[in-house]
């Protein structure tokens, strides 16, 4: 038929792959539930800055960051509510994310600042020396 496209048997939609995307291609192990967060992260001026999508949450009930052995883990919640439905793609449950934090981060002086649906974590990096190191050799 003219302006239908088939879709042919064990090909998915493309709907499908955009599902893919965010909760991983088949064969790998997900925990049911557990959704991706987006993410975009930056180094500039001594800091590394992630930035996450969470639109619709609490960050004071419903976001909890925490950083352990250089990784940076963020898991928000969000609750589905209870009005009937015609449709949603929206996604309910607990998101999760985790980030190897640039070596020497300073996740202990990290902060987080929550505007718009964004999630702005801030972590301070150690100052780097510029210029050329003369090392001695020891002889003897």
């Amino acid at each position: 038929m003219a302006g239908m496209i088939e879709r042919l048997p064990g090909w998915p939609t493309l709907p499908d792959l955009f599902g893919w995307a965010e909760a991983g291609f088949p064969g790998t192990h997900g925990i049911p539930g557990l959704h991706g967060i987006r993410v975009e992260e930056h180094l500039t001026d001594g800091t590394y800055v992630l930035r996450a999508e969470l639109p619709g949450i609490d960050p004071a009930k419903d976001v909890e960051i925490t950083v352990d052995e250089g990784v940076l883990t963020l898991r928000a919640e969000r609750g589905e509510e209870t009005k009937e439905k015609y449709r949603t793609e929206f996604r309910y449950g607990t998101f999760a994310r985790s980030v190897r934090l640039p070596a020497g981060a300073k996740g202990d002086e990290a902060s987080a600042d929550y505007k718009d649906g964004v999630l702005t974590i801030t972590v301070p990096l150690p100052e780097t020396k510029t210029g050329t190191t003369t090392i001695k050799v020891r002889h003897g």
